[in-house]
């Protein structure tokens, strides 16, 4: 079998505090990498002098401007022409053999465009952040298993909607396919739920996401909906207007009209919310009329090329994560090593 190439994108923003960890331990991966590429969004720490210090080891392209992280990681996939991409956040630390065990399985099925693994809670320990992306019929998307301790429960390769931006492997194959405009993710979306709004698009265009339970990093969680009050203004404001122009793009009639209830609920909480706690926020709207041309024109593209039906779309989204067993993939993988090094 040819061997695959694998890159690493990695996006920073004053991230002095974790990335020379980081890129430690994408060092220390058991497998090849092609390269290694971080696009640092205009730091105002030390950042920059940190990454210079990597200069013989990582392609780094420093920003005059903050292009937000869907901005800056379609840059940084741009300059990378490999098999794969891992998408990495500065903050993750991946066991040594994260990319062989997510590949391993990822090579059984040329419809897995994305990959998951387990990501742990760098504290407290043993402690689930995610095991994929999962919606709700109100439109939320939550993290597997977050906040659960880790167990026997998630010990099984699935397929899942979809994977967290912290740490995703992704196959240039969807890569190519999915992008719209040539962005992969939304630039319009700058940062928070460009992963769920990447993920969605994915589902619709017939790509899998495969969890794999062996490929193992961990995590420092930053953004959780319990504290959403203490999270920078900015981050609360992209967070309501990409719930709106993440629906906009992706949503048929059909999961629209089975969902309205719920989804007009939550609707009405998060704009209520806005009037009352959170005006900061309030600015979310007049971008999204501003946006929504264009948000309709990408619609548009999304739509021609779909290729599942709402029926399969709707059972994806409920209340309790949804997964499907790949009971295949478990026993090969189980019986024998299959990725050529």
């Amino acid at each position: 079998m040819k061997s695959v190439t694998v890159a690493v994108t990695i996006v920073t923003f004053n991230s002095a505090q974790f990335i020379a960890r980081c890129l430690e331990h994408v060092f220390r991966q058991d497998y090849p990498l092609l390269n290694v590429i971080v696009i640092d969004n205009a730091s105002s720490d030390e950042t920059p002098d940190i990454l210079r210090g990597f200069a013989d080891r990582v392609r780094f392209v420093p920003n005059q401007e903050n292009r937000g992280f869907a901005g800056g990681q379609n840059q940084a996939i741009a300059l990378s022409d490999s098999d794969w991409v891992l998408v990495l956040n500065p903050d993750v630390v991946l066991n040594p053999s994260f990319v062989t065990k997510a590949l391993q399985p990822a090579a059984l099925d040329d419809r897995v465009g994305s990959v998951s693994g387990k990501l742990l809670r760098m504290q407290p320990a043993e402690t689930l952040d995610s095991t994929g992306i999962y919606f709700t019929p109100s439109l939320r998307h939550f993290d597997r298993g977050s906040g659960e301790p880790d167990s026997d429960a998630y010990d099984h390769f699935e397929f899942v909607f979809g994977v967290t931006g912290a740490a995703a492997l992704y196959r240039r194959e969807m890569i190519n396919d999915v992008a719209v405009n040539r962005e992969f993710f939304d630039e319009q979306f700058f940062a928070y739920r460009e992963d769920a709004d990447l993920a969605w698009r994915a589902q619709l265009l017939g790509w899998k996401c495969l969890y794999v339970p062996d490929a193992v990093a961990y995590h420092v969680r930053k953004v959780l909906p319990t504290n959403r009050k203490s999270l920078p203004a900015d981050i609360n404001m992209h967070s309501v207007k990409n719930r709106f122009l993440m629906r906009i793009k992706n949503i048929d009639a059909g999961l629209y009209l089975r969902y309205f209830l719920p989804i007009t609920l939550r609707d009405i909480l998060v704009f209520g919310g806005c009037l009352l706690t959170e005006t900061s926020s309030l600015r979310a709207f007049p971008i999204v009329l501003r946006t929504f041309p264009a948000m309709l024109r990408k619609r548009k593209e999304i739509m021609r090329r779909r290729r599942v039906d709402s029926r399969y779309m709707s059972a994806w989204f409920s209340n309790e994560p949804v997964s499907h067993p790949a009971p295949d993939i478990d026993r090969v993988v189980g019986a024998s090593g299959i990725l050529s090094r």
